[in-house]
């Protein structure tokens, strides 16, 4: 049984991370300790809200500097994503610099935030294993990672951008996958199953 963690960090809806994955049969640690964080097979980091005081709490517990090392395969959850992108334009600032993308503010035009069903268009990859193509997923967020490299999954809403990002051991979606059904639910089962 492969042991799966979900980095606390105060970051509010882990327990719907929690209930997901244990509808999958996975009873997930929740922890912030190195050493259960860096012993795990699998890592979710899970957040929603505002990035400042979320980047705050990483750099208290040391956490900023252990995610970016991790080797075993980690998937950031909306807010997780954007933390692990290069740069976040609320209040300017760095994120951990594990993606190569800026996460911008939607613009006026937009009611913010963004919730509600899209449909995503991705490129074939281990996540999305056993996927339809232009499946709908649940989206709950205020801002958005930029299209680049590294974007596996693209959806729109005033613009495109990155629904799902991939770099080596990396994953992020910006949509939730333990809000969004049948769907999420694969996805989560294929993150499980991804072998470095």
């Amino acid at each position: 049984m492969s042991k799966v963690v979900i980095i606390d960090y105060g970051a509010g809806n882990i327990q719907s991370v929690q209930f997901a994955l244990e509808r999958l049969g996975v009873q997930a640690k929740l922890t912030h300790n190195t050493e259960d964080i860096l012993s795990a097979d699998k890592v979710i980091f899970p957040g929603v809200g505002h990035a400042t005081p979320a980047l705050k709490s990483l750099q208290e517990k040391g956490l900023d500097k252990l995610i970016p090392i991790l080797k075993q395969p980690v998937l950031g959850i909306c807010l997780g994503m954007q933390l692990m992108c290069s740069f976040l334009e609320e209040n300017n600032q760095n994120g951990l610099d594990i993606f190569s993308t800026t996460v911008k503010k939607f613009s006026e035009e937009e009611k913010v935030p963004h919730i509600g069903w899209n449909d995503i268009k991705f490129k074939d990859g281990e996540l999305f294993r056993g996927i339809e193509e232009n499946p709908y997923v649940y989206f709950v967020h205020s801002y958005y990672a930029e299209l680049g490299v590294e974007t596996i999954a693209t959806t729109g809403y005033g613009q495109q951008f990155s629904a799902a990002l991939q770099k080596n051991n990396f994953y992020g979606c910006q949509f939730h996958p333990e809000k969004s059904g049948v769907i999420g639910e694969q996805i989560l089962k294929n993150f499980l199953t991804i072998t470095q």
